[in-house]
């Protein structure tokens, strides 16, 4: 199975290369635009696609202007079980929208592979509302296998102005095994964190080509990298309060 699990997660990340570039090159573009516009890049995920939003933040040799939104309720450590059922809810994302700061100078990346829960979706479309640049990371195969919870009828990837598609299979996980009544081994999250590099890595490019001093952070273990650290967390920190 482990052979397997790492064949599954080549092919998966082989589809997104050959099929996502372009749209992930556009979303490096817009990155990149952003961050020497005065904005910042934010994040949103409800359960296990909260983790891609905290692998990007604050990391050594990742972006400095990366605000992932928490909340804490849609997250795993307070209740598994409840997570879900508000991710479900309609109307539920207005309990934290309205202390959102989402600006026009922004990219905002939602990420949900389902893509069918009303919270993710309200997310998206609030972002846009403020004027926001929205990319959706999501699985479109898994997105056309089921129904949307949103009031609307709308999925994330109709909601987003940008779609990158994880082609995670329905239901997330790939393997089988004799024995085993389920499917197993899910490969979103490594996917997605993939994708997001990946992301992040080319909008680098793209402002060191346009003369920009990308805003970088150094490893903390690096002798030297707290003064860098620190000037480039004073720039960012009045909007992205997690850097205190």
């Amino acid at each position: 199975m482990l052979k397997s699990y790492f064949k599954q997660a080549h092919e998966r990340l082989d589809l997104v290369e050959k099929n996502e570039t372009q749209a992930m090159l556009s979303a490096a573009k817009k990155v990149a635009t952003a961050i020497q516009s005065g904005g910042i890049i934010q994040l949103f995920g409800c359960g296990h696609s909260h983790i891609l939003t905290e692998e990007v933040f604050y990391r050594a040799g990742g972006l400095v202007p990366i605000k992932p939104i928490f909340v804490e309720p849609l997250m795993l450590h307070e209740g598994a079980v409840q997570s879900s059922q508000l991710e479900r809810q309609n109307d539920y994302a207005a309990s934290f929208l309205k202390d959102q700061d989402f600006q026009k100078d922004d990219v905002v990346f939602v990420i949900s592979t389902s893509g069918r829960n009303p919270v993710p979706v309200d997310v998206a479309l609030a972002a846009r509302e403020k004027g926001a640049f929205v990319i959706g990371i999501t699985s479109l195969a898994y997105s056309s296998s089921q129904a949307s919870r949103h009031s609307t009828g709308k999925h994330l990837f109709n909601s987003v102005d940008l779609v990158i598609d994880n082609h995670s299979v329905s239901g997330d996980a790939v393997l089988s095994y004799e024995g085993v009544d389920v499917p197993f081994g899910p490969t979103s999250t490594v996917v997605g964190a993939t994708i997001l590099n990946a992301i992040f890595a080319e909008a680098i490019k793209e402002m060191a080509d346009a003369r920009f001093a990308p805003p970088i952070f150094l490893s903390g273990n690096i002798d030297g990298s707290d003064e860098h650290n620190q000037n480039l967390i004073d720039t960012y920190s009045e909007r992205i309060s997690l850097l205190s």
